[in-house]
């Protein structure tokens, strides 16, 4: 069986389930934890004759699958609570578990029609992960649920993971990391282009790979996503996600950071005491190895990523373009960047590429550098790919051949040896800082929406441009509507 097969026969399922009020993302919930429990049952026969296993004897698969009616549902809910209280990568993907499937014939169909029909081990780990990663794509699609916030288009994750070139030995992390899909292409990555040694291989199956996810249902969907593709061990040890906030504290130090941070710009919360009273809470982050203090989230993460890259660590951050330049603590972080790091690259992305509206981003490459007086970056390459490409998710997707050009400007296996072309220029150190509060959204290209009205787009993609304007745009009022109401 391929994996669109598989795929498709796992999601048949979902429109029964749908009829009950089960969202995408509730059913891909469920999957991943019968999935799991299926599994850890196929280790104990052939041809694996594990002696134990992680789960619990009364709350394994067998059990389960003997029970039908309400006693079927009451089992399947308690094994869910106790399960969670585990360690490990069990108490990673049963977390705060709930059973949302309320009708136990419905549960009893998927249990032994659905998931015990197959031999999930003996599959191929391409088949497992690329159906997994199939429903994730899926769920991500249903933009009514916000799923689509976690998940980055492939294409574009290919083409970063490609110019950054994670090696073996190299650990390497998201500190923002959804459904794991900067981490599983750089793990693809390093075992297409290596001959691995045994300890290498041991290294990127169980200490490579760090990811850090904020949201119980998006961490448990992301260590699932990486244990199907063999990723992580059983042991405290080995777990390749860990459910915390990221800014929060430092969480090691490592050779490459992947990531795309959450978007937004909120500033406080309302949160509710142990009285009952509503209270306003700041969003700013202090850490002493911040260079600024800020509520701006994509800002904190920039300064985050900095304070977890090791010397001559690499990062790729897919950033929005108000951290170009935004004024007071972005110019700071800016020009702080620009010293103590290598900022040597800079992709403008096209809009419409996001399951987001209203989504205007950047990837910006930089390399950690050891202290010194000199500032360390020289020249700012920008590739330009948003000045006059429309893209949307249906009609005009964003495919891989869209960045090749982009990667062979970048030159990976030599940086210094790039070239100029239409769509990408340099920038040296000394013009970047002539400009107003260090402004780095800088672009040449002649845009042709500014043409005559004779030469302009259909008007689709005219609404479109204004629609997603207007969202940006929307949020940020917002954000200082929350920022002037949390004053004293």
């Amino acid at each position: 069986m391929n994996a669109s097969t598989l795929v498709q026969k796992l999601w048949n399922y979902c429109n029964v389930l749908r009829d009950d009020g089960l969202s995408y993302g509730d059913y891909v919930e469920q999957l991943t934890f019968l999935l799991f429990l299926k599994m850890a049952d196929e280790r104990l026969s052939a041809p694996f004759f594990e002696k134990t296993s992680v789960v619990p004897p009364e709350f394994r698969w067998s059990v389960l699958r003997s029970k039908d009616g309400d006693e079927l549902e009451t089992h399947y809910r308690h094994t869910l609570q106790e399960l969670g209280k585990m360690t490990g990568v069990m108490g990673t993907i049963f977390r705060k578990a709930q059973n949302k499937i309320q009708d136990p014939a419905k549960l009893r169909r998927l249990i032994a029609d659905l998931i015990d029909k197959e031999q999930w081990l003996n599959l191929e780990t391409d088949v497992k992960g690329d159906a997994y990663e199939g429903l994730l794509q899926k769920n991500a699609e249903d933009t009514k649920s916000g799923a689509g916030q976690y998940f980055t288009p492939r294409p574009l994750i290919n083409a970063i993971v490609s110019v950054v070139a994670p090696q073996p030995k190299e650990t390497i992390c998201d500190p923002a990391a959804g459904t794991g899909g900067f981490l599983l292409e750089a793990y693809q990555f390093i075992r297409d282009n290596n001959k691995l040694t045994t300890s290498q291989l041991a290294h990127l199956n169980n200490e490579a790979l760090r990811a850090i996810e904020l949201v119980d249902s998006v961490a448990r969907l992301c260590c699932m996503n990486m244990v199907l593709h063999g990723i992580g061990g059983e042991s405290d040890e080995t777990v390749p996600v860990l459910v915390q906030d990221a800014l929060g504290k430092k969480h090691g130090e490592y050779n490459v950071v992947l990531s795309n941070p959450p978007f937004g710009k909120k500033s406080s919360v309302t949160v509710v005491t142990d009285a009952g009273d509503a209270q306003r809470q700041t969003l700013s982050i202090h850490r002493d190895d911040f260079w600024a203090t800020t509520s701006n989230k994509q800002l904190n993460f920039v300064q985050h990523i900095v304070s977890i890259l090791k010397t001559n660590g690499r990062a790729a951050v897919v950033l929005p373009d108000n951290v170009l330049f935004e004024g007071g603590a972005g110019e700071t972080i800016r020009r702080e960047l620009l010293k103590t790091c290598d900022v040597h690259t800079l992709l403008r992305l096209p809009t419409g590429i996001f399951y987001a509206q209203g989504v205007k981003a950047n990837v910006l490459f930089f390399d950690k550098r050891a202290a010194q007086e000199k500032a360390h970056t020289d020249k700012l390459w920008i590739y330009d790919l948003r000045t006059n490409q429309h893209f949307t998710l249906k009609e005009n997707p964003l495919d891989n051949e869209h960045l090749l050009e982009f990667t062979a400007c970048y030159n990976a296996v030599n940086r210094h040896a790039r070239h100029e072309t239409e769509r990408f220029k340099a920038f040296s150190y000394d013009d970047l800082l002539k400009r107003d509060k260090l402004n780095l959204d800088i672009f040449w290209l002649k845009d042709d929406l500014l043409e005559a009205s004779a030469n302009l787009p259909p008007p689709h993609l005219i609404a479109a441009e204004i629609v997603e304007d207007l969202a940006l745009a929307l949020e940020q009022f917002e954000a200082l509507e929350e920022d002037v109401k949390a004053q004293p």
